[in-house]
């Protein structure tokens, strides 16, 4: 007499409206490649901001295996946020234009690889930070990153060229503030252009603000970035996407599991590259071992050369560029049919 397996529930949360590719190409490749003999497979549109959070709550409360968040980096927050400290993993398929966490896990960025991670299911516990009590999973902070995350979002369009945009329109007319800053108990003051606060070690787009961090060490990075001649931006810059930001003069860095901000007064911050308004005190901590993660089964040997991380810039060309082909072929069958 034959026993039939249970199969582990999957739901997959998308966001119709977020991040730069086709969801219908996404699904019909979710459809071919996903294990539908282990997976019980559900898929969930998001119908408003927030809704993902509601999504993978209820998933959770009913003893889902995985919740999948399809969308940008908004979108897996707002998973995210509600399977801290419960059984559920979160899953992501990225499609957005950051995908932080994604990229820090070494997820791929084509869809074909990044569901052949979720059929091979390897968990893993991984922190998160809170910030006056709301989750964060990539890096929150203060300064002229969160302002420009505000312009972005207020600019109504996404992409890496908006954000570029954004980024030298401000630089031009902004001026640093003086913080206090209390770290596990050290308090000191900074005049600085931008304090992050980072589980993972990016923003996104390979642009990494807290190159050391890691999510399974129970820190915090801070990274404090000090007012600088314009003519050394971009020196700057070129750290930054090459993961030794840690390595300019004008930056300090630390690790922590708590840390306190206070500024003059009330302005915007960021949780993983969404601007919020706060008042004049931010509380920050780390949370150990907080959130389930489907990752990849082996993790690449980390190149810190800049030729290193040229290649990842090329490898996300192709990736780019496979998908594109991936939407337009879906395009043409679909009109064919």
């Amino acid at each position: 007499m034959s026993t039939e397996v249970k199969k582990e529930h999957i739901a997959f949360v998308v966001n119709p409206i977020s991040g730069t590719r086709s969801k219908e190409q996404i699904l019909r490749m979710l459809d071919q490649r996903i294990d539908h003999d282990r997976f019980d497979v559900e898929i969930i549109y998001t119908q408003r901001a927030g809704h993902a959070t509601e999504i993978a709550a209820q998933q959770a409360s009913q003893g889902a295996f995985a919740v999948v968040a399809i969308g940008g980096d908004g979108t897996v927050n707002e998973v995210a946020r509600a399977l801290t400290h419960t059984e559920t993993a979160l899953g992501i398929i990225p499609c957005g234009s950051g995908n932080g966490l994604a990229r820090h896990l070494q997820i791929p960025m084509n869809a074909r690889g990044a569901i052949d991670i979720i059929n091979n299911a390897r968990v893993q516990d991984i922190d998160y930070g809170r910030v006056n009590g709301t989750p964060f999973f990539m890096a929150c902070g203060v300064g002229f990153d969160a302002l420009v995350s505000m312009k972005f979002a207020e600019a109504g369009k996404r992409g890496l060229n908006t954000y570029v945009e954004q980024t030298l329109k401000e630089s031009l007319k902004y001026e640093p503030e003086t913080y206090e800053v209390d770290i596990d108990g050290n308090k000191a003051h900074y005049k600085a252009f931008t304090i992050a606060c980072g589980n993972a070690s990016q923003y996104g787009n390979n642009a990494y603000i807290t190159p050391k961090a890691h999510v399974t060490d129970g820190l915090l990075d801070i990274t404090i970035i000090e007012p600088f001649p314009l003519v050394e931006a971009g020196v700057g810059a070129i750290q930054l996407f090459t993961k030794r930001l840690d390595r300019n003069k004008h930056v300090k860095t630390f690790q922590c599991r708590n840390v306190h901000i206070h500024r003059s007064q009330p302005g915007p911050f960021h949780i993983d590259g969404d601007p919020m308004m706060a008042g004049e005190d931010l509380s920050i901590c780390a949370v150990a071992n907080g959130l389930r993660v489907i990752v990849p089964t082996g993790k690449k040997k980390d190149d810190l050369t800049p030729f290193g991380r040229l290649q990842d810039y090329m490898k996300d060309i192709r990736n780019f560029n496979e998908n594109l082909i991936e939407d337009i072929a879906g395009k043409i069958k679909k009109k064919k049919s």
